[in-house]
């Protein structure tokens, strides 16, 4: 079953809602990049990975594969996190729906800001988001499916609930 804007966005939410932690130390950053790096090597892909509280970065692997550009789309989609409170991809949707741009909306520049799958915001419960998980080097829905999956094994989250469908189109 494909899935459209608006029931792709109330899924989004509700990972975001669901997928939040009690407490978030920098051996939960390296325990969880462990894992992202093994669920990415398990599918035979190539990503780099970055968890960081904003302004502190707490682990950072380029796999094999992955080249400098790799790490810049890391940059912006973080900063589309660490803007929004949102996962980029959810910024992506949002903006998409609305037919318009990051520049045209928020007045962002692209070269540092980027509405694009695979930046997840990292939520204490209770609290605001404090830093962002971010992957980049699969396609951008699948970077996106690939931390959804690995929080939600962490978190002990049921991922039939949290996974997005297929897409309509193969932009997202």
């Amino acid at each position: 079953m494909n899935s459209t804007i608006d029931q792709d966005l109330a899924l989004l939410a509700f990972q975001e809602e669901q997928l939040q932690f009690d407490t978030f130390t920098a051996d939960t950053a390296w325990q969880l990049g462990t894992l992202l790096r093994e669920a990415v090597e398990a599918r035979g892909k190539a990503v780099a990975i970055d968890i960081q509280l904003f302004g502190h970065p707490l682990f950072f692997y380029a796999m094999p594969g992955t080249t400098p550009d790799n790490i810049d789309w890391i940059r912006r989609k973080r900063n589309v996190v660490k803007r929004f409170h949102q996962s980029s991809y959810a910024i992506r949707l949002i903006l998409k729906k609305k037919q318009t741009t990051l520049t045209d909306q928020a007045g962002l520049p692209l070269r540092d800001h980027a509405a694009a799958g695979g930046g997840f915001p990292i939520r204490l419960r209770g609290s605001a988001c404090i830093g962002a998980i971010t992957i980049s080097g699969v396609p951008m829905r699948e970077d996106h499916g690939i931390i959804v999956e690995v929080l939600a094994n962490w978190l002990g989250q049921p991922l039939n609930d949290l996974m997005l469908p297929p897409a309509d189109d193969m932009d997202d």
